[in-house]
């Protein structure tokens, strides 16, 4: 060492036994949260699923009425769409066919702890009018 140049010690921190176990540690806190996040985007994607099923039940259903197909023909259509479980609601008024579906997503058996909130959705079409040419 020369006398000349002051010493400078490093600020950097030491490797070694202090840093020990490090690595570890940050990856037992991260994970839970990992796992987490992954379970809300499972959830979420099944919330997602089911109100697309909603909507496509309830537009083929009114869709299906509003030609004036039997109403159990309606239904039967409604329900190959629907998820498992859903409630159908009809409502005709001033040459209006309104059907509201109801349901609550299904969930994987892992979890079933989380809320299963009611999704619904409602098509609105206009009666066509009934009778052949002429």
């Amino acid at each position: 060492m020369r006398p000349d140049i002051p010493f400078v010690r490093s600020r950097l921190p030491r490797t070694g036994r202090g840093a020990r176990g490090s690595v570890t540690a940050e990856a037992a806190m991260v994970l839970p949260v990992l796992v987490l996040v992954t379970l809300a985007l499972v959830w979420l994607s099944g919330l997602v699923l089911t109100q697309v099923r909603l909507v496509d039940s309830a537009r083929e259903t009114a869709r299906a009425i509003a030609r004036d197909d039997p109403v159990e023909a309606a239904w039967a259509q409604g329900r190959r769409v629907a998820p498992e479980g859903a409630r159908f609601e009809l409502d005709t008024r001033d040459g209006l066919v309104a059907v509201t579906v109801r349901a609550q997503p299904s969930v994987p058996r892992f979890l079933q702890f989380l809320p299963r909130p009611t999704l619904a959705a409602e098509a609105v079409t206009a009666a066509e009018a009934s009778g052949g040419p002429g």
